[in-house]
């Protein structure tokens, strides 16, 4: 069962990552408006943050959540196919209203279906089971965004994302039921009132409020990185392609990291261990920012060839230290959310975190345009600045024995 989860997982989470891409790349080639495309985009990212909590509150009430989840795969999928089948055929605010409705479910391919996790593997294999998961999330962030370069060809990089949903649907649809069922009183409450419980868990309990906190602020730092990324590239080797590979590199490592998490045995101290990767990305994003600053300022000098590439090796490093770091990260991020959220409100807390950490990414992304613009090793140190304030807000009021 864990293995069939896992399979599926990876195909809808690479899905995930690959629809923007795929969404922009299909916006361009059918209308060649770079406008329409990049509305396109926001309209699928922009209503996650309404859209994970009301989901989890469904979850959570769900007597088999698994079908509920299969139901948010065929309706994202259902989104993406009106939007390419209309290209150019539909009015373009209908196209982005409809991605907007598709990105109400998008939380469920990522933290919707981590929710699931312990029902699959019982308490017992929780810990390894987290790092496998967290896995399935660094070969998404690799392999999503490279099939929609590769691809590329307008709308068959969206077809080949409603192909990957499609195969995580029975893995979805056999997800096991709840062994406790919802309790009748429960399900004839106000969908406002557990949405004000499931936000007061969070709240209420310290270590998952520094751990959604904490999160938040990481993943506006990565966004810093990730916009970041092609502009070093082109300003290093004097091409994009670079800058793509950098991030392949930093999903590369920490997906290696990942799996050395998985095969450690034995009990683990999870909020320790996401303080330090998180300082590990930060560590990352300062030696990528030095990079930066070495290569601008030695562009006028004579040997300016030589100290570009020995300035891009340093940031292909650098990357790979933000991927040992991140890696890590999110298995102990998910590992503190399942030992902390109560059971009857896991799926409310694990799409919430989802979503606020979409939120946080799309404005560390609106921060990080014009920063790298003005300086890409301007936007890299704010990227680790950010991670060093995660990190003091991950040890805020945190016990000493972690």
């Amino acid at each position: 069962m864990l293995w069939r989860y896992l399979a599926g997982a990876a195909a809808a989470r690479t899905a995930d990552e690959m629809s923007g891409p795929a969404l922009l790349i299909a916006g361009l080639a059918v209308t060649g408006s770079p406008v329409v495309a990049s509305w396109l985009l926001a309209g699928l990212t922009v209503s996650a943050a309404a859209g994970g909590p009301l989901l989890g509150v469904l979850l959570d009430r769900a007597r088999r959540p698994g079908r509920l989840l299969a139901g948010c795969v065929v309706a994202y999928a259902g989104g993406l196919l009106v939007i390419v089948s209309g290209l150019g055929r539909l009015p373009e605010t209908a196209l982005v209203a409809v991605a907007v409705a598709a990105g109400v479910v998008g939380p469920a391919l990522t933290g919707g279906w981590t929710a699931q996790l312990p029902s699959v593997t019982g308490p017992a294999r929780q810990d390894r089971a987290s790092a496998l998961d967290a896995m399935t999330y660094n070969v998404a962030g690799l392999a999503g965004p490279a099939l929609a370069g590769v691809i590329a060809g307008g709308p068959a990089a969206v077809l080949v994302c409603v192909g990957l949903l499609a195969a995580a649907l029975p893995a979805a649809w056999t997800l096991p039921a709840v062994r406790t069922p919802p309790a009748a009183v429960r399900a004839r409450r106000g969908i406002g009132e557990e949405l004000r419980e499931g936000f007061g868990a969070i709240l209420g309990n310290p270590a998952l409020l520094r751990a959604t906190a904490g999160s938040m602020v990481s993943c506006a730092g990565t966004a810093m990185l990730v916009v970041s990324a092609p502009v070093l590239g082109a300003r290093l080797t004097g091409s994009t392609g670079p800058g793509a590979l950098l991030l392949a590199v930093t999903a590369a490592c920490g997906l290696a990291a990942n799996a050395l998490v998985a095969r450690r045995r034995g009990p683990r101290r999870w909020d320790a261990l996401l303080v330090r990767g998180t300082a590990v990305a930060g560590a990352g994003m300062a030696l990528a920012a030095a990079a930066a600053s070495a290569s601008a300022s030695e562009a006028t000098s004579a040997t300016s060839g030589a100290a570009v590439s020995w300035a891009y090796w340093v940031a292909v490093v650098a990357a790979g230290v933000v991927g040992l770091g991140e890696g890590p990260q999110l298995t102990a991020l998910f590992s503190v959310r399942h030992r902390e959220a109560p059971a009857r409100l896991r799926a409310q807390v694990f799409t919430t975190g989802a979503s606020l950490k979409i939120t946080s990414f799309a404005v560390g992304s609106a921060v990080a345009g014009p920063l790298a613009a003005y300086s890409v090793a301007t936007a890299l140190l704010a990227g680790a600045a950010a991670q060093a304030v995660a990190v003091a807000v991950l040890t805020a009021g945190r016990p000493r024995s972690g």
